[in-house]
């Protein structure tokens, strides 16, 4: 009996949990049902459909998907801007924006950042210059570019409104690596730039990992950071400034703000200069009255493409200073300085700039000059 009694109250448990579904899903079906009748409409959805040739042209048009066959291609619209013809992308950016091109995560650091509205460019850069302010190293901002898929490097005088905006702190120059404080400043500079527009940074590097990348670079760089010196020196009364002008301007040398005279190749890249071996910088209103016992050609290695090939420029420069002068020339420890020295420092030369080319960073390319500068 009790067996039949316990079968029996299993068996009315069961129906009525089946009853409750089945009501619940008939209720379901029946609101459903309403609320197509109530909601239908013949209008298209222009946030879920693709647009058509009825889309206004340059209306932002959001990534979708769709299974129907693939239109044939058709040419995108052209419109008028300020008398250029300009074509209208067909579609929108589907993926997030990598790094600029001009960016090398080796030596910058890099943060994204996203706004979900349009941010003026104008008002990013006022509000990065007083976010950033006092870093020692410089910061680079750049923009995308949603029509043309491309990153544009900001200034001040930049303008337009973007999604995408992107951060670069370089991390490693000439006057060393950066510091856990400049990384900091950095990073919590640039997300609370992002908070005060409601951006969203993509990607803050981890702190352990830029500053130990930072040194690394800093041990290679300051491996091959070598600046070579030829001297010409008096053998009997000192060299008159007026006639050290007069060879160098002949020479194609250029007086720069620096206070040495500047040897350019066709693209105006500094090959080597001439300074004064004593304290007083060149300049166009001393020169008449200038005089000194030595100048100094001097070649920046990691600066110049072809290292060997400069070296010899200058060693020519050297002996026709030296003849026209009746001077002599030297090595910083006044010891006549003769083919033998000159083919040991072509050697050395020659051996830096293949450990540079060796690293990917080659001497002369704006990687290496943005590497061993100063600023």
């Amino acid at each position: 009996m009790d067996s039949e009694l316990q079968i029996g109250l299993i068996a009315l448990g069961v129906a009525a949990v089946v009853g409750i579904v089945a009501y619940n899903k008939w209720q379901e079906r029946k609101h459903r049902k309403h609320a197509e009748r109530t909601f239908s409409s013949d209008h298209r959805d222009v946030l879920l459909e693709p647009q058509g040739a009825d889309a206004l042209p340059g209306d932002r048009v959001e990534p979708w998907e769709s299974v129907a066959p693939a239109a044939e291609p058709q040419a995108a619209p052209v419109r008028e801007s300020g008398g250029a013809r300009q074509t209208t992308p067909t579609s929108g950016r589907h993926t997030t924006p990598g790094a600029p091109d001009d960016v090398d995560t080796r030596i910058d650091c890099v943060i994204r950042i996203e706004s979900i509205e349009p941010l003026e460019a104008t008002r990013l850069w006022q509000t990065q210059r007083d976010k950033l302010l006092g870093l020692g190293k410089p910061v680079r901002w750049y923009a995308f570019d949603d029509r043309e898929n491309l990153w544009r490097m900001l200034t001040a005088d930049s303008n337009g409104a973007h999604h995408w905006f992107c951060a670069a702190m370089q991390l490693v120059n000439r006057r060393g690596a950066i510091g856990e404080r400049e990384f900091q400043v950095f990073a919590s500079g640039v997300q609370d730039i992002a908070d005060q527009f409601l951006a969203v940074p993509a990607d803050i590097p981890a702190r352990a990992a830029a500053l130990a990348g930072a040194a690394e670079v800093d041990r290679f760089c300051e491996s091959v950071d070598v600046q070579i010196g030829v001297n010409v020196v008096s053998n009997g009364e000192p060299f008159n400034g007026t006639k050290i002008r007069a060879l160098a301007e002949s020479a194609g040398m250029v007086l720069a703000n620096d206070g040495s005279f500047h040897a350019q190749d066709g693209e105006g890249r500094t090959m080597f200069t001439l300074c004064n071996m004593e304290d007083a910088l060149f300049s166009v209103g001393e020169m008449r009255d200038l005089h000194t016992r030595g100048v100094t050609l001097l070649i920046d290695v990691p600066l110049v493409a072809d290292g060997v090939g400069v070296f010899d420029r200058l060693m020519r420069h050297a002996t026709h200073f030296a003849e026209t002068l009746h001077g002599s020339i030297v090595d910083d420890n006044r010891t006549p300085f003769g083919p033998d020295a000159a083919a040991l420092i072509r050697a050395q030369i020659q051996q830096f700039q293949a450990r540079m080319a060796s690293n990917n960073i080659s001497a002369g390319s704006v990687l290496a000059l943005r590497l061993f500068s100063s600023q």
